[in-house]
């Protein structure tokens, strides 16, 4: 899966920085019991919430990888509604769209 322009430059940017990030990430999900697509579904919603446009899209693309049905991750976002309200919502599952 080809990674953002953005995320390219910044990996020409700072590449070990970037490797460190990344190698956090696989760490972080190696160190638990939860499924992987549970764990993208986790994250999808935590961007949802940080209103990241482009984590959404990244972590919508994982989950269906691991697995996650479009119901699945629709369903992940609009669980948000009472948390993060309905504008933001909106806004994550227009992004799913896009996605």
């Amino acid at each position: 899966m080809a990674k953002p322009k953005h995320f390219n430059e910044l990996a020409k940017r700072y590449p070990e920085y970037l490797a460190a990030v990344e190698q956090l990430g696989e760490s972080v999900k190696a160190a638990g019991p939860l499924e992987p697509k549970i764990a993208e579904l986790i994250q999808l919603a935590a961007a949802a919430a940080v209103h990241s446009e482009g984590s959404v899209h990244s972590h919508a693309r994982r989950a269906r990888k691991a697995g996650a049905t479009a119901d699945e991750i629709n369903h992940a976002i609009l669980l948000l509604t009472s948390t993060i309200g309905f504008p933001s919502v909106a806004a994550a599952l227009s992004w799913l769209d896009d996605a």
